[in-house]
């Protein structure tokens, strides 16, 4: 039987999603839990994929990943989450064809960026994004892959203030590496006034015009939903989510008082 799960996760301390020698990863510590509980041998002869893959540092809500196993009923979330670390848990699980690929099939993909918006003109990054939408060549805002094809499509951007922070949701039909982080710091640009309009509409001509962009750090990026063409009947898992929520809630408690503590470590001038 072929199982898809909802995985979220806090990124920060492993070296992005995909799994890699000598250094911990979300997938290394995904095929451990697997293999140490049986629901898989090896993952790779259980045909395992993942939806895509996260940077160094950037967390996700709702990476899907599929797989084959003959024991299903231990291939669920809270079972799962006994061999996961606290900063990784699934939440939903689905059955689902043979033949589903999580990263081939989606349709579309949202991530949202998260960063301090006091310095910038939000109304010149809402009207700056309205240029990124539709069907582009975002070479100039991608680390490059070989001869990968950049030409993407956005089908929205959407930019809300909340108190102190921008909050940047970026919905396509996929991604370049990098792209949202360089998309981001694009935007910021024209927002703090280094750039304007007419620069942001030539780096889409990258045909013409080329110039390299610092990518816009990872703590602040999110994936956030994974779309597919025909519903998939999810089985959210309650107790996984509350659970999760009291890990959230000692998390947030913790760096609010850091955030404090660091306050008082520099003296005021």
């Amino acid at each position: 039987m072929r199982v898809a799960l909802k995985i979220a996760y806090i990124g920060t301390g492993y070296h992005g999603s995909q799994i890699q020698p000598d250094v911990g990863t979300i997938e290394g510590e995904i095929f451990r839990a697997l293999t140490e509980l049986d629901i898989v041998g090896d993952p790779k002869d259980a045909g395992y994929i993942s939806a895509g893959r996260t940077d160094t540092g950037v967390h996700a809500r709702e990476m899907v990943i599929a797989f084959d196993t003959d024991k299903p009923n231990l291939a669920i979330p809270r079972v799962i989450n006994s061999k996961l670390p606290k900063a990784i848990w699934a939440w939903a699980h689905a059955e689902v064809p043979d033949d589903f690929d999580p990263r081939r099939g989606a349709i579309s993909r949202k991530y949202r960026y998260v960063m301090s918006g006091e310095k910038y003109d939000i109304s010149s990054i809402r009207s700056a994004s309205k240029i990124l939408v539709g069907k582009h060549d975002f070479a100039n805002f991608c680390s490059k892959e070989g001869d990968k094809n950049t030409i993407r499509t956005i089908e929205k951007i959407d930019v809300r203030v909340s108190g102190t922070l921008t909050k940047i949701d970026i919905q396509a039909n996929s991604f370049l590496w990098n792209m949202v982080r360089k998309i981001v710091t694009a935007l910021t640009m024209v927002g703090s006034g280094v750039r304007d309009e007419e620069w942001l509409q030539q780096m889409l001509e990258p045909e013409f015009y080329e110039e390299g962009l610092e990518c816009a750090p990872p703590y602040g990026l999110t994936l956030m939903e994974v779309n597919y063409p025909e519903p998939i009947e999810w089985t959210e898992d309650a107790y996984s989510i509350r659970r999760a929520n009291e890990v959230f809630h000692e998390y947030t408690v913790r760096h609010r008082v850091m955030a404090e503590v660091m306050d008082h470590l520099v003296p005021k001038e």
